[in-house]
């Protein structure tokens, strides 16, 4: 798998902002995407080195729009570490305003 095409986009949240001060970064991934594939993708992209993927499944949720029901898409979340001194400059930019 082309590693261009394994990261989907990163995730931006509260959440996310508390795991960048431990050097963890958290991505929005390709559900067929295993663990090494997104090591490679992420160490290739930003030039960092990765220490530790952790995986998880994303569930749908229900939603409605008046009377019509649907939910939304189940997706693939990554949690990244990266080695001590490495960071990614792509969060570092957006920070969240309070």
């Amino acid at each position: 798998m082309d590693p261009r095409s394994v990261i989907i986009r990163p995730v931006i949240s509260e959440k996310t902002y508390a795991l960048i001060a431990a050097g963890k970064y958290t991505f929005r991934v390709d559900d067929r995407a295993h663990k090494f594939e997104i090591k490679n993708a992420i160490e290739t992209a930003f030039g960092v080195e990765v220490i530790k993927v952790r995986t998880s499944r994303v569930k749908s949720k229900p939603k409605r729009r008046g009377m019509i029901t649907g939910k939304t898409r189940s997706w693939k979340k990554a949690v990244v570490e990266l080695a001590p001194g490495d960071t990614i400059e792509l969060f570092e930019g957006a920070a969240v305003e309070g």
